[in-house]
């Protein structure tokens, strides 16, 4: 009988690059009776700081979780169906954007990749005004994942 392969462990650099080349991941908060809340969230990385950041809206429910437990993790796939990178720590939610053009808002434009950019910067950053928008950031204190080498 043939063996198969295990999982490998991820190194830091590799899961770094996990996170810089996906756009999408599962953000999980944990509501109050200690469960958790799944979502599937857009997000930016930055790898020199270590955070990983989202936008959202400020009634979101996600958003109450983290403000009360700010413990969260983002589940990214890899390439495959067998690699993944999961970045854990604790989330901290911004205030909501009220001054188009204010610090939240220009962190929330920061987030956006350059080939995106609006071409209205100034509507745009009214936009963000008019939906309540935040940044969350997580602030992560651990990567971990595994990749399974399978061919053919």
């Amino acid at each position: 009988m043939t063996q198969r392969p295990g999982p490998r462990p991820l190194s830091d650099e590799a899961l770094s690059d996990l996170l810089g080349k996906q756009q999408f991941g599962t953000l999980a908060s944990v509501k109050r009776d200690g469960r958790p809340h799944l979502t599937t969230m857009v997000y930016s990385w930055d790898p020199e700081a270590r955070i990983v950041r989202f936008s959202t809206t400020a009634e979101r429910v996600k958003v109450k979780h983290l403000r009360r437990d700010p413990r969260a993790a983002l589940h990214v796939q890899g390439g495959d169906v067998w690699s993944f990178a999961v970045a854990e720590g604790e989330a901290e939610v911004s205030e909501v954007t009220t001054v188009p053009g204010d610090a939240v808002g220009r962190e929330l434009l920061g987030m956006i990749p350059q080939a995106a950019k609006p071409e209205d910067e100034d509507a745009f950053l009214e936009e963000l005004v008019a939906e309540r928008r935040v940044v969350v950031r997580l602030k992560v204190d651990r990567l971990y994942g595994t990749a399974l080498d399978i061919t053919g």
